[in-house]
């Protein structure tokens, strides 16, 4: 009973802060002058990755000596948003398509997620082939270049990320007693400070819930870790996409799958290179692949059509069904 209550506890958290981090991040983004893709794809997306990126280093920290707890959550991530995660934002579009001013189709800066789509395909296939290959030296050489492409993707993400906003397009900060538009920037770092707060606290409780229920029926680790963990912490991400995609931001809320797709696939696993024996098994393997499958397919559709029509919503379900059963059944 107790597990259930703090289960509970823990969606509440998750949910309090994503809609209180929501409101912050665009009004920050107005504040620093940035465009809807800089928003979504590099604050958004990197903030409410944080609950998920901490779990392989906690996992490296206390000693785990197989590394898959760690490994698990590394490839979990961009399995989950590569799948789900497009499901989340295609199947809003869908459900919501008569309150948004362009239906079902996605209004999006193209270019910016084109080219997270891009980045994304290439760091995962080079984790994949790394994963496979298994040689330590080479595994640090490219954990540096990972890092230092990542940098210069939030460069170019920030330089290019297109038209900023505009402050009559946002709902009143929720620190902002006064509700004067705008904002005090010291109330928006607060509101930053306290729904990260939140989602964090909320992820880590779901997770270390969730770890005690696995214990308790004997479920693998790397179960665990692919494929529940990032269910839980990645799901501030999720709430974010539809919170936006149901008011037709479709930049902040593809951006903010797509960014955090990119820093998945760059900074937890150039951790997961230097400091863990990366070497993939099957259940790690077939998520990556399934991961690739569903980025590519997200390329191809906002290349040329930019309608997540219910084909490919369906396309992205069987893959994210298929992988997790897979694994499931391999634990």
């Amino acid at each position: 009973m107790t597990t259930v209550l703090l289960l509970l506890l823990s969606f509440v958290m998750i949910l309090a802060g994503a809609f209180a981090f929501t409101n912050a991040v665009e009004w920050a983004g107005i504040r620093l002058g940035l465009g809807h893709g800089a928003v979504g794809s590099v604050l958004a997306a990197v903030a409410t990755a944080l609950p998920e990126s901490t779990i392989p280093v906690i996992a490296i920290i206390s000693g785990e000596e197989t590394g898959q707890i760690a490994i698990g959550a590394i490839v979990g991530a961009p399995f989950l948003l590569g799948t789900l995660g497009m499901v989340m934002v295609g199947g809003t579009a869908l459900l919501a398509k008569n309150r948004r001013e362009q239906g079902d189709r996605l209004k999006l800066h193209r270019q910016s997620t084109v080219r997270d789509l891009s980045v994304f395909l290439v760091l995962l296939t080079t984790a994949l082939v790394l994963g496979l290959i298994g040689n330590k030296a080479v595994n640090i050489v490219v954990a540096i270049a990972f890092v230092a492409g990542y940098g210069v993707y939030v460069w170019r993400t920030v330089k290019h990320g297109g038209e900023a906003g505009q402050e009559d397009e946002l709902t009143d900060l929720f620190f902002d007693p006064s509700k004067q538009n705008p904002p005090r920037n010291i109330q928006i770092i607060l509101q930053i400070v306290v729904s990260l707060a939140l989602i964090i606290g909320g992820a880590h409780l779901f997770v270390t819930e969730i770890e005690h229920i696995s214990k308790t029926l004997g479920i693998a680790p790397l179960v665990l870790a692919l494929a529940l963990a990032p269910l839980a912490s990645e799901l501030p991400e999720k709430l974010n996409s539809v919170l936006w995609v149901r008011r037709g931001k479709d930049s902040l809320a593809l951006g903010n799958i797509t960014g955090a797709m990119v820093f998945q696939s760059s900074i937890p696993i150039s951790i997961g290179l230097v400091f863990v024996d990366w070497r993939l098994q099957a259940p790690a393997v077939v998520a990556m692949v399934c991961a690739l499958i569903g980025g590519a397919l997200a390329l191809i559709n906002v290349r040329f059509f930019s309608r997540f029509s219910a084909p490919w919503v369906l396309t992205w379900l069987a893959l994210y069904a298929g992988a997790f059963t897979y694994v499931f059944a391999a634990g």
